[in-house]
Order: structure tokens, then C-alpha cells, then sequence
């Protein structure tokens, strides 16, 4: 019996604030962490394995997951289930093992009502320039697409204030220190 507890890390930020890169930091310079694996209802893209990307489940199973309370936090997005598996988030708590959670602003707030004992994480851009430039350097969205991703993003900063703690994503490696020293605070 292991007598550590696990913690959960909820991450939350804005799309173009880097957040992608900075949890696979995290998990290079701590390789007991494990991240969280979403589940959902929509189909496997070329390259997804199930359980890797995603669990992918039917949406007949996935609505009797909610209605058994098996899932920690979900949401539907264009005609999509999307959740995170409440079970293993438990066993790797019990476990003593931290694990993280990659989520948006809505499921992050039904988590934190479920398990207020998570750590929350919120990452922010250095400036909106920044992020601006940092969107337009992906070279994926037409202009309309950009200006309603930086809308968005407006919109995400604003619920910031719910989170345990703020992280500016000036470099990947900055970023993801100040987390590692968050968690380790909370031992």
C-alpha cells in the first residue's frame, strides 16, 4: 500500500498560449506523471489509437457513463461527447500517482465543484501581441478563424480568477519549472 496521495493538475489556457508544449515538459522532467486521457464520442482521426488519444466510445455507452456518474467533467461540442473518466483519475490518486488534466475553462470548473482538492493551473500568454503572433505563426487559420481564436482567448483570460494559480508561458521551460514548483508545494 502506497502512503502518498496522488494529486490531480488541472490545465487550462487559451489555444496558441502553448500549453501542449508545456505539459510534455512536464512529463519529460517528471516521468511518474501520467496525463490524463480523455474520452469521446467522435471518430478516431488517421494516426489516434484508442486509449492513446483518446478512449473512443459510442454515444450510447458515453450517455450511459454520465448517467452512472462515471465521468469526472463533459461536455457535448458539435454533436461530439467529450469527458474525462472519473475512475482512473481515483485509482491513480490512490495510487500516489499525479496525473494531469489538459481542459477547457467549463470542464475545469465542474472538476474543480467534484474534486476541490485539485491543484489549478491556468496558463496565459505574455501579451495578447504575443499570442497573436504565436497563432499567426501556425499558418492554420484564415484571418476570420484567427480573430475568433483571439476572441476566444479574451474571453478564456477573463476566467483565470477561478484558478488556484497563473502561469505566464514566456518560455516552455520557465513555465513548466514554476509548475513542477507549485506541485512540489503542495506536499
Amino acid at each position: 500500500m502506497n502512503d502518498k496521495i496522488g494529486k490531480l493538475i488541472v490545465i487550462s489556457a487559451p489555444s496558441g498560449t502553448g500549453k501542449g508544449t508545456v505539459i510534455g515538459q512536464l512529463l519529460k522532467k517528471r516521468r511518474e506523471f501520467v496525463f490524463s486521457v480523455s474520452a469521446t464520442t467522435r471518430s478516431p482521426r488517421p494516426g489516434e489509437a484508442d486509449g492513446v488519444a483518446y478512449h473512443f466510445l459510442t454515444k450510447d455507452c458515453f450517455r450511459e457513463m454520465i448517467s452512472n456518474d462515471e465521468f469526472l467533467e463533459y461536455a457535448e461540442y458539435v454533436g461530439n461527447y467529450y469527458g474525462t473518466p472519473i475512475k482512473p483519475i481515483k485509482e491513480n490518486i490512490e495510487k500516489g500517482i499525479t496525473t494531469i488534466l489538459d481542459i477547457e475553462v467549463q470542464g475545469a470548473k465542474q472538476v474543480m465543484a467534484k474534486m476541490p482538492e485539485a491543484i489549478t493551473i491556468f496558463i496565459v500568454p505574455p501579451d495578447m501581441t504575443e499570442l497573436e503572433n504565436r497563432l499567426r505563426g501556425r499558418g492554420t487559420d484564415s484571418e476570420e478563424k484567427l480573430k475568433a481564436r483571439l476572441e476566444r482567448a479574451r474571453l478564456e483570460l477573463e476566467e483565470q480568477c477561478h484558478y488556484d494559480h497563473v502561469v505566464v508561458n514566456d518560455t516552455v521551460s520557465r513555465a513548466a519549472d514554476e509548475i513542477l514548483r507549485i506541485i512540489d508545494r503542495k506536499d
